[in-house]
């Protein structure tokens, strides 16, 4: 007999704790729905996780858990496909913009996608002239292409862009490379890719305002002149690139974000038919 009053005080203790935890995640659950409705999810997300962590054994009150946190993931995410549906507009309109000072090339018998570049740049405005070129495909893709004219070949693969102070970038050298002889007169033309380029692009830009020097590397060094002119339109090109490169990294977490509601209503639509 007493032995199981023993067991019967054990059974009746262990259930006060279950019922008084089940009480205390209840209460978390509760502090979960009103932070929800307020449109505050990380406090939701934190009183849910905090019932799986301090209360195992309440098992009603992680189940209801489980269904809020599902709902609490759709909200956060609706939320998000406002936004960056708002932003991706505002980024488009600012890549219209950046491209009324620029030039699309692109033939539709044989380009599913054109290229961007300045006017000034354009390959019929430029005939065995040595220079830097930066062009961006419509979906995004920048490149800087050097061009070399003379006499004999130098063979450059690389480019080096140095700053009055002597700071300085260089491409790693490419493997982009076509070398052409017309009438005597010796072309090269390399491109770099930014990413590849060395972040030579990106020190242009940097360095716009700054008289810099560009030098051809190749056979040796060639230093080539670096006009105002050509920094100007590689920096427009560049801005260009820059704009539309937000606008795949704003499309791309807007297709992931709704993605990601679809996913949670499917799997809520497959636990409701379980049931």
């Amino acid at each position: 007999m007493r032995k199981l009053g023993i067991i019967t005080l054990f059974v009746l203790a262990l259930t006060a704790c279950t019922d008084d935890g089940e009480k205390k995640a209840s209460l978390r659950l509760q502090a979960a729905e009103e932070a929800l409705a307020k449109g505050n999810y990380n406090e939701a997300k934190l009183q849910l996780d905090s019932i799986k962590t301090l209360y195992p054994k309440a098992f009603e009150a992680r189940r209801k858990g489980i269904d809020l946190m599902q709902h609490v993931e759709i909200k956060e995410q609706e939320r998000s496909v406002v936004y960056l549906d708002s932003l991706l507009k505002i980024k488009k309109v600012e890549a219209d913009q950046k491209k009324k000072r620029l030039t699309l090339e692109k033939n539709p018998e044989y380009q599913a996608v054109g290229n961007y570049l300045h006017p000034s740049q354009r390959v019929e405005n430029n005939i065995r002239r040595t220079y830097l070129r930066a062009q961006v495909s419509e979906i995004g893709i920048f490149a800087l292409t050097s061009i070399y004219c003379g006499g004999s070949f130098i063979h450059h693969r690389s480019i080096k862009v140095t700053a009055p102070d002597g700071s300085f970038a260089q491409t790693p050298a490419s493997r982009d490379v076509y070398e052409s002889t017309d009438l005597g007169v010796k072309s090269e033309k390399v491109d770099y890719r930014i990413g590849a380029d060395g972040g030579v692009a990106g020190f242009i830009y940097m360095n716009k305002d700054q008289n810099l020097k560009l030098e051809f590397i190749g056979n040796g060094r060639k230093a080539v002149s670096f006009s105002p002119a050509d920094r100007k339109a590689i920096c427009q090109v560049y801005e260009l690139a820059q704009a539309l490169s937000s606008i795949n990294q704003i499309q791309k977490e807007l297709d992931e974000a709704r993605l990601k509601i679809r996913f949670v209503n499917k799997r809520m639509q497959l636990e409701s038919e379980g049931k």
